[in-house]
């Protein structure tokens, strides 16, 4: 099927979101497909016949060659890209890779994400998935633009109408299911009501403040956190960001105790920069019992793409594929979520 030039555009963005580009390339092509968004009804064609896209402030030669060559039905530039971008996995993390049915951590334009929840439901059902989980950022998370229990309501409103389209469309079931990233406060709490957190079919909690407290305040912080009848699954537990900021320092013992315990999921987070745990702290999860689930914390749709690179890393280490939640159907991890 041909695609349109801002298709073509949204194409290129997808690509360079999935080798996590975030510098001058990936922004122009962002800023280009704004502005040519915000052209009247048949200018970009005329503009491109006539030579004068780049006429227009933020659309580069890049971008002009882009959209005369899917005009003219070519796909040389946008074959480049896509062959450059594709996120290799290996033999043996492909067999994890093929027993996932969904993804239970990506954002949406309603928090910190990039793209809005329809966007990332048509990747993630492009992708093959059965079912993704919305997991917006809570409200305490200010700089992320997280919801608070009024916007929570309201998106769990959307969803709902999106689910019932979904169910009448042919062809095989998708739907989204409810959940946010919880942040765990300092006190181990959870920054959300019980009552929507009861609501929801998956809740991931995630620390995302005083990364740096000592082991001795940070591991009852975890533990209680973990302890909570309505978390499910436990974000990126260090919290590194790779030659940025260092793992947080907790017991992991205990803590890798307590959600095999509670059944609480141990995330492998595959976001290049996170690949959160690392290989140690896995090993240690796998030989206290834990519940795993391969999530890509996706916040544009390449982003995604990325559960490969958690597949790889469970393959390396030897996590039992029937201990990872997202190889569920979406209704036995609801039933799962709901005995945890």
């Amino acid at each position: 099927m041909s695609l349109t030039p801002l298709q073509a555009l949204d194409r290129v963005v997808h690509c360079l979101d999935r080798v996590h580009e975030t510098g001058f390339k990936a922004k122009a092509f962002i800023r280009a497909r704004e502005v040519l968004r915000e052209l009247p009804e048949g200018e970009l064609e005329e503009r491109s016949g006539a030579g004068t896209l780049t006429d227009l402030d933020g659309v580069g030669p890049a971008t002009a060659r882009l959209v005369q060559e899917t005009l003219r039905g070519e796909t040389a530039y946008l074959d480049k890209i896509e062959a450059e971008t594709v996120i290799p996995i290996t033999p043996e993390g492909t067999a994890y890779r093929a027993a996932l049915k969904g993804d239970c951590h990506l954002h949406s334009t309603w928090s910190d994400g990039g793209a809005t929840i329809e966007a990332m439901a048509a990747t993630a059902i492009a992708l093959g998935h059965d079912y993704m989980v919305l997991t917006d950022h809570s409200a305490r998370l200010t700089i992320a633009h997280g919801l608070d229990r009024e916007r929570l309501i309201q998106q769990l409103g959307i969803i709902a109408v999106m689910n019932e389209d979904f169910a009448a469309r042919d062809g095989a079931p998708f739907r989204i299911l409810t959940g946010m990233e919880v942040d765990i406060n300092l006190d181990g709490t959870l920054d959300l009501d019980d009552d929507l957190l009861a609501h929801l079919d998956v809740v991931v909690a995630s620390v995302h403040s005083k990364l740096r407290m000592e082991s001795f305040e940070m591991t009852p912080r975890m533990l209680a956190a973990v302890a909570s009848p309505h978390v499910d699954i436990l974000g990126h537990c260090t919290g590194r960001l790779i030659g940025k900021r260092d793992p947080s320092v907790f017991d992991a013992d205990r803590v890798f105790a307590a959600c095999a315990e509670s059944g609480t999921a141990v995330e492998i987070n595959s976001r290049p920069e996170r690949l959160d745990p690392p290989f140690e702290l896995l090993e240690r999860a796998i030989a206290a019992g834990c519940w795993f689930s391969i999530d890509s914390d996706a916040h544009a749709t390449g982003q995604l793409e990325w559960q490969p690179h958690g597949c790889d890393r469970a393959a390396k280490v030897g996590v039992p594929i029937e201990r990872i939640v997202n190889t569920m159907a979406a209704d036995d991890l609801i039933a799962w979520t709901r005995a945890a």
